[in-house]
C-alpha cells in the first residue's frame, strides 16, 4: 500500500472530508494535524512516505525535503499554484506535483468582514463587551470612501464590486494592470504613489513572490492617511513586517487587518497580536468548508490518478 501523508490538519478535519476507511484497502495514511518544529522534524517525521497532501504554503516542500525524502513519489497540493514547493527540484527527482481547483469566494468575503471590522472598531468593540462595557469607539462610513486596490485580478475584481455597491470610489494599481478591466468595473487606474496617498481603504490582492516583496514598507506608510487602513489577504511579505509595526506604534494609520504573515503559524509572543487597532486572523481566507470538500475531493482524484500512471491536473514549473 502506498503510504500518504496528510499534511497541515491544523484544524483536525480532514476525515469529516477523506474516507479513511474506504481507502484503507489502496493507501496506508496518517494525519498531522500539527506544524513541524523545523525542517528537520519534517524530514524525520515523513522519512518513510510515498505521497504528500498538502494544504498551499503552510508547510514549505524545499528543496532539502525533496532532496531527502527518498522515497517521496507524489506531492498533492491544494490549489493549481504553490510558491513553496520547490517545482524544479521535484521536477529533477521525477516527483509528480499535481494541485486542485479553488473557489475565489472566500478571500474576498473575507477581505470585507476585514475592513468593516476595521472600520466599526470590532476588535476593540468586541473585547470591551465581554469586559462589560458599552459602546467605547466611534467607526466610520465607507460611502464615498476611498477604496484602494493592489491588484485587480479574480478576487481583487471581486472585492472592486463589493466596494462600488458600498458606494465608495475605487482605484487600482498593479504593476501588469488591466485596463479593461479598470473600464468594465469603473475603476480608477492610477499610480501607485497616487494609490498609497489617497486611499482610505488600502488592500492587497497580488500574487506573493519577488515580484511584490515589500511593496509596501515605512516610506509607503508614511506617505498613508494618518486616518487610512491597510489590508492584507494575499501573502505576507507584500508588507514589511518589522516597518508596519514601527508604523502602528508611531500612529502613521490608523489601523491594519491581515489574514497572512511573514512567519506562520504567527509566534505567540508576535508583536501585531498586541496593537488594538490590528485586526489579526490565521490565514482562513481560503477556510472554508466547500474549498476543503473540493480539495481533498480532488486530493484524492489526483493521488488515483497518479497511481493509474495517468496525473492530472499537473503543476508544473
Amino acid at each position: 500500500m502506498l503510504k500518504v501523508a496528510v499534511l497541515d490538519d491544523y484544524q483536525n478535519v480532514s476525515q469529516q472530508f477523506i474516507d479513511i476507511e474506504k481507502l484503507s484497502g489502496k493507501y496506508e495514511i496518517k494525519i498531522f494535524s500539527e506544524p513541524f518544529q523545523d525542517e528537520a522534524d519534517a524530514l524525520d517525521q515523513l522519512s518513510d512516505f510515498e505521497a504528500l497532501l498538502i494544504m498551499r504554503e503552510r508547510t514549505p516542500i524545499t528543496k532539502n525535503i525533496i532532496e531527502n525524502l527518498t522515497k517521496l513519489k507524489f506531492i498533492i497540493t491544494s490549489g493549481l499554484r504553490n510558491k513553496s514547493i520547490d517545482l524544479e527540484c521535484a521536477k529533477k527527482r521525477k516527483i509528480i506535483v499535481c494541485g486542485t481547483e479553488t473557489n475565489t469566494n472566500p478571500t474576498p468575503e473575507l477581505t470585507w468582514g476585514l475592513i468593516l471590522g476595521l472600520a466599526r472598531n470590532f476588535k476593540e468593540e468586541i473585547d470591551n463587551m465581554y469586559q462589560g462595557y458599552w459602546q467605547t469607539t466611534v467607526g466610520v462610513e465607507l460611502k464615498g470612501k476611498i477604496l484602494g486596490l493592489i491588484g485587480l485580478g479574480k478576487v481583487g475584481s471581486q472585492v472592486a464590486k463589493i466596494g462600488k455597491a458600498f458606494g465608495m470610489q475605487v482605484m487600482a494599481w498593479s504593476e501588469n494592470l488591466n485596463l479593461d478591466t479598470c473600464k468594465e468595473l469603473d475603476v480608477l487606474p492610477c499610480s501607485k504613489e497616487d494609490l498609497i496617498k489617497n486611499s482610505d481603504f488600502l488592500s492587497i490582492h497580488v500574487q506573493g513572490g519577488e515580484r511584490y516583496k515589500d511593496c509596501i514598507t515605512l516610506k509607503e506608510m508614511d506617505k498613508m492617511k494618518k486616518t487610512s487602513f491597510l489590508i492584507n489577504t494575499s501573502r505576507g511579505p507584500i508588507i514589511n513586517e518589522k516597518d508596519l509595526i514601527d508604523a502602528l506604534k508611531d500612529e502613521l494609520i490608523a489601523g491594519v487587518g491581515l489574514d497572512v504573515f511573514d512567519v506562520e503559524p504567527l509566534p505567540q509572543d508576535h508583536k501585531l497580536r498586541f496593537f488594538p487597532n490590528a485586526l489579526i486572523l490565521p490565514h482562513i481566507g481560503y477556510v472554508t468548508a466547500e474549498n476543503y470538500s473540493m480539495f481533498y475531493l480532488q486530493m484524492i482524484e489526483n493521488l488515483n490518478s497518479c497511481l493509474e500512471d495517468k496525473p492530472i491536473r499537473i503543476i508544473s514549473k
